[in-house]
């Protein structure tokens, strides 16, 4: 698990808050007045800042008592998955990366919301169907995990060979 940590999660971890700051020190606040975007690839990505006190698609967001209700669930989130991790239930490599991917994205969200009061988003996407909700990269990893856990799920669990009676 350390190897997995020291080079996924905490980089991913990383990469998550350092984007987060840098979209708050160059967008203003979402209620004043000041650079609201930054078109990457015009019609379809752009760079924006919103502040987010739900989970997934905003579901929650603004809610009295939301963070607090999030932050508990993260932390239990975590906790839960110590715990699976303690007694093997992730015996396949995809599960074990899907696992590291899942604890950045709790982890970086998590901060916002102790450190801010909220989470920051920044990536929007336009489908032309439908204009997805801002994401940051702690989302992308929790999503990531999700697919990499149901994929494990159908994987062979490697057998390991019982030591030899002395």
């Amino acid at each position: 698990m350390r190897n997995l940590f020291l080079f996924l999660t905490l980089p991913l971890f990383i990469l998550d808050q350092v984007t987060k700051q840098w979209t708050v020190t160059r967008f203003a606040h979402p209620e004043v007045a000041g650079p609201t975007h930054i078109t990457v690839i015009e019609g379809w990505f752009d760079l924006v800042r919103v502040h987010n006190t739900g989970v997934a698609f905003g579901m929650g967001n603004g809610a009295r008592g939301a963070n607090y209700i999030f932050g508990a669930i993260s932390l239990a989130a975590l906790a839960l998955i110590w715990w699976l991790w303690r007694t093997d239930a992730f015996p396949t490599k995809l599960s074990r990366v899907a696992v590291a991917l899942l604890v950045a994205g709790i982890l970086g969200n998590l901060v916002d919301r102790l450190a801010r009061g909220y989470v920051v988003d920044f990536l929007s996407v336009d489908l032309k169907f439908m204009q997805w909700p801002a994401f940051n990269v702690a989302d992308a990893s929790i999503c990531i995990a999700a697919v990499c856990l149901f994929l494990s799920a159908f994987q062979k669990i490697p057998v390991v060979p019982e030591k030899a009676a002395t």
